[in-house]
């Protein structure tokens, strides 16, 4: 009986083959939420770069335009496809503000904002709804009207 006794508290003691599953084990409760977290932080970075391109190229679309009556058209054209090309199709936003009037005048400046809400990846939309699981990203750019451009 002692003989018994012993042997099973030796093979207790005994951990040959629990590295493997301790390894498995933390390595799947670390490795995803690391993958989570890779996969939010390049949308947030798409976010950045969606929102800077679309709010350059807004503004130089604006400050371009032949007359003042094209050139809001143009610079949503723009910044849509900026956001488009980063993958956003929805909850974003451009604001053209000038700082004087008539906006195309020359040496006039011309102010583009640019906003997006990137949401959480791989969140189910009834969670969304109670719970904000989103980040605004937002970017401006000001643009100057050509000194020597032609009266609108």
């Amino acid at each position: 009986m002692r003989r018994l006794v012993e042997h099973v508290r030796r093979r207790l003691r005994d951990e040959s083959g629990s590295a493997v599953v301790e390894f498995v084990t933390l390595g799947v409760v670390l490795l995803i939420p690391l993958v989570y977290l890779v996969m939010f932080m390049g949308r947030l970075q798409a976010g950045s770069y969606a929102v800077a391109a679309a709010a350059r190229e807004a503004g130089r679309s604006y400050v371009s335009a032949a007359d003042p009556a094209s050139a809001p058209g143009r610079a949503q054209a723009a910044a849509r496809l900026s956001f488009e090309d980063q993958g956003f199709t929805r909850e974003t936003s451009l604001a053209v503000t000038c700082d004087g009037s008539p906006c195309l005048r020359p040496e006039g400046r011309v102010s583009a904002t640019a906003r997006v809400v990137v949401p959480l990846p791989l969140v189910p939309g009834f969670v969304r709804s109670l719970v904000p699981l989103q980040v605004p990203v937002s970017a401006t750019h000001v643009s100057t009207v050509d000194r020597f451009r032609g009266a609108p």
